[in-house]
């Protein structure tokens, strides 16, 4: 595996057919060493270890039990902080466990049962008001409840039995889990950064078609908004593993790369503006295809480094990607008298050589030749990272009767009860459990993901049934049919994020045979077209009861519209305020960095929300263009305050601090002004001047830098008037 296979160009015809062949075997080689794939081979692991050590105890019946307390501890074990592993797992055992007994106790009467299934999933589902935590926590509830369906009826001891096993299996679980993510904390640091950097040259792959295309093609926007979206939440998954008690050297290192893929983040949206204002323009042509091939080298750079941290190999070097940006900032010498697209050209190939800069700079750090310096973060590490202490106050803020978390609780326990009610009537061998495990797993809290989880459920569930046919036809042994569970849960928790066909298949699998060992012990008989039926009734009602008390996209708009505008009004007030610590003007700024990830992650959430309105209902569809133009704006803004912030940090000494001073001064408090209170001087699709009267902007490569500074304040302020107006017109005001 060499650098070289991370380049994305390619001729026409069979060798752009060829590159794209290419792109995609990476892709699946760098799934496969990616960290979720790690994680799923330490949980089939660990579910095997622990149900095969109670089968040879206590038989298949104690193991089936166990497998269960297992699988319901796995769902929320993904790679997360290493001191807080026991606490992310626990609370989905400890709640699942009582649910787990109160089916056991309702197997003989119906009415009860049911009762104890509307309100578990209610009582359930109310964990999602804790967000990503939440949401695992939530289904292993769930599943507790729902796989102890599938045991036969029994007596109160052989009741307790079946739970203490359950039990049992989940603790060992948590001590296991616990010690396995500590022993592959290191492994999932240099995952996760990998991880990062690889959604960073996606992000870089697109922004080179854009120059390539120009800006104002809509879908290549839409494209760029949402790599940002991803390569956000990329990023936060690694700041949560890589920036935690960064005290060792090794783990400072990654920390460090971590910090340098920040800003070389910063380094491409402010590419955005630079690639306005070519396009405005009418810049050199010639350059824009040097331009594409220095962005792409980039991205084929972050790409190799990335690899190199997968595979635990040494970095060797960038010198391909220097040799392109060298050719790109120096290919030529400069006129004597350059025109003003020249000077354009020169600008933006500076910034693509800021890029490189920073990718130089990881790759110096994983080779050891580069010192980190990560002060700021080595002292405040715990401000960067998602929280993990459970209060009470997400589940207080959903009192109203409008409240999202309450509504779809409500939604997941109405549809639960009629799936019951129907599983009860059905002319054939129905499996209520398996009706339910799919409304469980099919329904989200919105629309698009619940239509999506629909199509792969269903057709996961016809591969899954055929896998599980042919499995028992072969009439294996128990310990056969553990490991097959352990191997298909390890495969279903792998790709639950990425590809969710592929954990439906494999949660098939895994459901069918653990209820299978749990019914009929070493019975083989199967109904593949009766769990095919069931499936597509489970679908069917989780879809209809989307529709039932629904929480549209366009009702959570105005909140993120305002988190957004807030955000980005805060990182305009603390990027310019850079421009007054004159002492230190190379210390790290933890406020600015805080806020920095507030705006990021504040319009990525923007982009994911719009996104998924497109798919529904155009009755309650939201207009579409003044969210675009609101994101377009936020990530225009970003762009501009880079160019600023990254001016006060490098080049201060061209500038007159005395009228650059007071102007930064002003220009804050214009923004959160514009922002905040609608403006009539213009209308809002006037675009930002380029200099009042018509003069020619000040050079942004000249000697003394004030004059472009104070203009480029302007153009801020500008835009974020522009925002504050789009984000009225979003918000409905």
């Amino acid at each position: 595996m060499t650098r070289s296979l991370g380049k994305a160009a390619a001729p026409p015809g069979k060798g752009r057919g060829a590159a794209q062949v290419r792109r995609f075997a990476l892709r699946l080689f760098w799934s496969l060493l990616g960290s979720s794939v790690t994680n799923g081979l330490a949980v089939g692991v660990g579910l095997m270890g622990i149900a095969l050590g109670i089968f040879f105890l206590d038989g298949v019946a104690a193991a089936s039990a166990a497998g269960l307390g297992v699988l319901v501890t796995t769902l929320p074990d993904l790679p997360a902080r290493k001191h807080h592993k026991l606490q992310q797992m626990l609370p989905a055992p400890a709640l699942g466990a009582p649910l787990f007994l109160a089916i056991q106790l309702s197997h003989h009467d119906p009415w009860q049962q049911g009762a104890v299934l509307v309100l578990g999933s209610f009582v359930s589902f109310m964990g999602v008001a804790w967000g990503k935590r939440g949401g695992p926590i939530s289904v292993g509830m769930a599943f507790a409840m729902l796989l102890s369906m599938a045991t036969p009826p029994a007596g109160f001891h052989d009741a307790l039995e079946r739970t203490g096993w359950f039990v049992t299996g989940a603790g060992l679980y948590l001590f296991y889990g616990s010690a396995v993510g500590a022993w592959l904390n290191t492994r999932y640091r240099k995952q996760l950064l990998a991880e990062a950097m690889l959604a960073f040259a996606y992000a870089l792959r697109t922004q080179a078609r854009r120059f390539a295309t120009g800006p104002r093609a809509p879908q290549l926007m839409a494209d760029m908004l949402q790599r940002q979206a991803g390569l956000a939440d990329a990023l936060q998954a690694a700041r949560d593993v890589v920036l935690e008690s960064p005290t060792r050297p090794d783990r400072q290192k990654r920390a460090a790369m971590l910090l340098a893929l920040l800003e070389a983040r910063d380094h491409l949206i402010a590419c955005e503006l630079d690639l306005d204002q070519l396009a405005r323009r009418q810049g050199d042509a010639t350059a824009l295809p040097r331009i594409c091939e220095a962005l792409n080298a980039c991205a084929a750079e972050v790409e190799g480094l990335a690899t190199d941290l997968l595979l635990g190999r040494v970095s060797r070097g960038a010198r391909e990607m220097r040799q392109l940006l060298h050719r790109l900032t120096g290919h030529a010498e400069p006129p004597s008298r350059p025109t003003r697209d020249a000077r354009l050209v020169q600008d933006v190939s500076d910034r693509v050589a800021a890029i490189g800069g920073e990718i130089d700079r990881m790759s110096a750090l994983e080779e050891g030749m580069q010192a980190p310096e990560i002060a700021a973060v080595r002292e405040n590490w715990q401000v960067f990272t998602s929280p993990t202490l459970w209060s009470w106050l997400p589940l207080s803020s959903q009192r109203g009767w409008y409240a999202p978390t309450l509504r779809h609780a409500l939604r997941v326990s109405a549809a639960v009860g009629c799936g019951y009610l129907l599983s009860l009537h059905l002319p054939w061998a129905s499996h209520g459990y398996w009706i339910l495990l799919t409304i469980i797993v099919v329904m989200r809290t919105n629309l698009a993901q619940t239509l999506e989880r629909r199509n792969a459920r269903v057709a996961g569930t016809l591969i899954g049934c055929a896998a599980v046919a042919t499995i028992l036809a072969s009439q294996p042994a128990p310990p056969a049919l553990l490991a097959s569970v352990a191997l298909a849960t390890a495969v279903a928790h792998a790709f639950a994020i990425r590809r969710y066909l592929l954990t439906s298949i494999a949660a098939t699998v895994s459901g069918l045979l653990q209820a299978h060992l749990l019914v009929h012990g070493l019975h083989t008989g199967f109904a593949m077209a009766e769990r095919l039926a069931d499936t597509v009734l489970g679908a069917a009602i989780a879809w209809l009861f989307c529709y039932v008390l629904p929480v549209w996209e366009r009702t959570a708009l105005p909140a993120l519209v305002r988190r957004t505008v807030d955000a980005q009004v805060r990182h305009a007030e603390l990027a310019l305020a850079l421009g007054h610590r004159l002492s230190t003007p190379q210390a790290p700024d933890l406020e600015w960095r805080l806020a920095r990830r507030e705006a990021y992650d504040s319009l990525s959430a923007l982009v994911a929300s719009t996104a998924r309105t497109l798919v529904e209902p155009a009755a309650v569809r939201p207009p579409l263009e003044p969210l675009e133009t609101l994101q377009a704006r936020s990530y225009q803004l970003l762009a501009q305050l880079t160019a600023v912030k990254s001016t006060l940090q490098l080049r201060r000494g061209q500038l007159d601090m005395e009228r650059v001073a007071p102007a930064l001064a002003a220009a804050s408090a214009s923004i959160r002004q514009a922002m905040e209170a609608p403006s009539a001087s213009r209308t809002p699709d006037t675009p930002p001047s380029e200099g009042a009267a018509g003069a020619r902007p000040p050079d942004a490569l000249a000697d003394d830098l004030t004059p472009w500074l104070l203009h480029r304040l302007d153009d801020i302020v500008e835009g974020a008037r522009l925002l504050g107006t789009a984000a009225r017109r979003a918000a409905g005001g």
